[in-house]
This record gives C-alpha cells, sequence and structure tokens, in this order.
C-alpha cells in the first residue's frame, strides 16, 4: 500500500513538471500547420485524394530529429542557434543568412494575414476590419503581455487546430481506403505529383522553425535535468501537428476529390466544402483556417525578431520591457505593420510573394541545417553532449534528403515550362 502511494505520487509528480514545461514543442509544431501548410495540405487532397498521405510519415520523424537537436543545443549552451551562427561563422555570413530570413519572415506573416482576411470573408467580415483588428490584438499580446501568458494563448490555439478532426469526419472519409494508401503507399513519376510530394515534405521543416524552438527553450529557462520532459513536449507536438495534416488532407480528399474540385488556396477549400459537406464542415474548416492564421501570425514576425536580433547581439525577449529590447520590438512591429498593409492593398500580388518567400526558404533551409548540425558535433560548444553515432546517422540523413528536396523544388519548375 505505501510503495502504490508512493508510485502515483512519483507519477502525479513527473506529470506536473511534463505540464510545467509543456509548450515549445507543442507551439513550434502546431505552427506548421500555418495558412500555407494548410493550403498544401487541401489542395495535395484535392488533387490526389489519399495517395499523398504516406507523406506524413518521413515528415513526423524529420521533424522530431530537427526539434530534438534544437532543443539540446539550446539547454546545453543556453543559446539562441542565430548566437551560435555569428560567434562561429563570422558576421559577414550572418549578415546574408538573416537578410534572407528577414525577408521570408515579412513573406511569410504575409500569408498568414492573406489566411485571416481569406476565412473571416467567409463569415461576411471585410478583410479592411479583419486585419486590422487582428494586427492590433496579436501585437497588444506580444508587446504588453508576458512570454508565460503568451504561451498559454498559443497552447489554446493549438489545441484548436483540432477542429480539423470535426470537418474530416464530416466529410463521411473512406478509412479502408486511407489505411491502403498508408500501408501500400503510391507515387505518381510526373513533375506535378513529384512537386506535391516535395512540398509536403517540406513545410513541415522551415528555417525559422530551428531558430524559435531553440530560443523558445531559452527563454523558458530549461535545463539538462529537464531534458526526458522537453523530448516528451516535442514528440506530443509533431503527433498533434500530423494529426491535424492528416485530417486537413482527409477532409479534402473525401469531398472535393471524388467530385474533381481543385484549388489554389485553403479559403477555397472552406467554400468548396460547404455545397458537398454542409455549411457547419464549410464554417468548421474556415474556423481552423483563421485560428491557424492567427497564431502563425503572432509566431513568425516573433520569430523573426528573436533571430535577427540574437544574432546582431541585440536584447530579445518577452519577458523584456520595451526599453530593454527596444530593437526587438521596433522589429516585431514592423514586421507585422508592413505584413498587414501590404494585405489591404488593393489587387496586392499575395501568390508571387507567397512563392518568393518559399524560395528563400528552400534556398536558406539546407544553410541553416547544415549550420546546425556542424554546431551541435563541436564538442568546445555542446561538451560530452555531442550527438551520437545513431543520431548524427540520422540527422545527416534528414539534411541530405531535406537538401536534396529544396533543391529539387528549386529545379523542377524550370522543367514544367
Amino acid at each position: 500500500m505505501v510503495f502504490e502511494k508512493i508510485r502515483r505520487r512519483n507519477i502525479l509528480r513527473r506529470l506536473a513538471i511534463f505540464f510545467m514545461i509543456l509548450g515549445p514543442g507543442i507551439i513550434t509544431g502546431s505552427v506548421d500547420n500555418d495558412a500555407g501548410g494548410i493550403t498544401t495540405y487541401s489542395v495535395a487532397g484535392a488533387i490526389y485524394g489519399y495517395k499523398l498521405i504516406w507523406t506524413l510519415i518521413p515528415s513526423f520523424i524529420v521533424l522530431i530529429v530537427i526539434q530534438e537537436m534544437n532543443a539540446r543545443m539550446g539547454i546545453v549552451t543556453g543559446k539562441g542557434l542565430a548566437a551560435l551562427i555569428r560567434e562561429n561563422a563570422g558576421i559577414r555570413i550572418t549578415f546574408f543568412i538573416f537578410i534572407g530570413l528577414l525577408l521570408s519572415g515579412i513573406g511569410n506573416t504575409t500569408t498568414e494575414f492573406a489566411g485571416v482576411a481569406g476565412s473571416m470573408e467567409i463569415f461576411g467580415v471585410n478583410k479592411y476590419i479583419s486585419v486590422p483588428v487582428v494586427a492590433i490584438l496579436v501585437w497588444i499580446l506580444v508587446v504588453k503581455g508576458t512570454y508565460k501568458i503568451a504561451e498559454r494563448i498559443f497552447l489554446i490555439f493549438s489545441l484548436s487546430l483540432l477542429t480539423y478532426v470535426v470537418s474530416a469526419i464530416m466529410g463521411k472519409p473512406d478509412w479502408k481506403e486511407i489505411g491502403t494508401a498508408i500501408i501500400h503507399p503510391h507515387v505518381e513519376i510526373s513533375t506535378r505529383s513529384m512537386s506535391m510530394v516535395i512540398a509536403l515534405v517540406g513545410t513541415t521543416i522551415a528555417p525559422w522553425m530551428q531558430f524559435y524552438m531553440q530560443s523558445s527553450v531559452i527563454e523558458k529557462g530549461l535545463k539538462m535535468k529537464n531534458y526526458k520532459y522537453t523530448l516528451a513536449d516535442i514528440v506530443v507536438g509533431c503527433i498533434a501537428t500530423v494529426v491535424v495534416a492528416f485530417f486537413i488532407m482527409v477532409a479534402c480528399a473525401s469531398t472535393l476529390h471524388p467530385n474533381g474540385i481543385e484549388i489554389k488556396a485553403a479559403k477555397d477549400a472552406a467554400l468548396s466544402l460547404g455545397p458537398l459537406a454542409g455549411e457547419l464542415a464549410s464554417q468548421v474548416f474556415a474556423f481552423g483556417l483563421f485560428i491557424a492564421s492567427i497564431f502563425s501570425a503572432t509566431i513568425l514576425p516573433l520569430a523573426t525578431a528573436f533571430f535577427v536580433c540574437e544574432a546582431f547581439g541585440f536584447e530579445a525577449g518577452l519577458d523584456k520591457k520595451w526599453d530593454e529590447a527596444k530593437e526587438f520590438y521596433i522589429l516585431y512591429t514592423g514586421i507585422l505593420l508592413v505584413s498587414a498593409i501590404i494585405i489591404l492593398i488593393p489587387n496586392a500580388p499575395l501568390i508571387p510573394i507567397s512563392i518568393w518567400s518559399q524560395v528563400i526558404n528552400g534556398i536558406l533551409l539546407p544553410v541553416v541545417l547544415l549550420c546546425m548540425m556542424l554546431l551541435i558535433n563541436k564538442k568546445r560548444i555542446m561538451g560530452v553532449h555531442v550527438n551520437g553515432q545513431t543520431t548524427n546517422i540520422i540527422g545527416w540523413s534528414a539534411v541530405v534528403v531535406l537538401i536534396g528536396l529544396s533543391a529539387a523544388l528549386l529545379i523542377l519548375p524550370l522543367f514544367s515550362r
């Protein structure tokens, strides 16, 4: 009886520690399902049905490997990835990397505000109302709040993404066909299908994620004694990310694909679901897009401000006041303001902006991952916590595959002209 009480007490203590540490992994993973990610999954489901759902399995493995290394590096060094790159690669290389990341951050944030505008138009709210209101609320949350408050709100946003489960079930999917598509994957050899596979796997890993994950671990003050709980947070976050992506694909594959409906944006998917699965399914899908877009419109400029300030030695952090981290808050405000204004410009070239931000991501991702792998294997930086042989094999394999995918993403469009 005594031993049973002790065992229960230990379980409760571990759960309490886990919930205290919970945050960085889930938030970073969930932001992956932003307006761009939702669009990619929706388009894949609409065009190919259930055939490409298998791509979520390698995406899940790669996501865990990369995020674990980021978290470990942040815990051991107490420094962000940007600061480590500056210290080891020099200011010149750092400057060019982070100018590219800044431009990409603005492009990605603009895409998120496009998601806000598109989703709210389904509910009859004009973009000239929705975008400014969301931008102001997001700014207040980050600038006037604290890291703990922001993190709790971000976790609620992450849970809200599970609304896509409802949309998928309302579409009455063929679960047997889904199981067959996963167990016996099929790849159509064509420029279009290969581009879609690349986009699905590539949307899981973005350059900004590496910097945000490491910075958030530091901001939370985690230590190596918390490592196993941090790893659990990462795994839970990755599972949640892939589950949401799975149900987005299922929702579109079970409704749009059988009816031959192709789409270009997540908003189109929400509108098309109405006549096929009912208005409620359409509205639930649109609500998920709205929440994801707000979530990402908060995190992406925040991540960009974090790593740019770290790279050039400026103070950064949500728990610092405006006077203590002036450059950080000015940069965050600037990215938010520029992105919102672009969306409000009539006939703004949103598709080219989205494409070019992805191109910049594709070019920078291999550079960032190479820097990360080199840094995490330096004993001078990581001590006894450098990668082991198995981790290195998995890590370098992931890097090689991602470099190949990024290169293909840039080269394949040239052959389709």
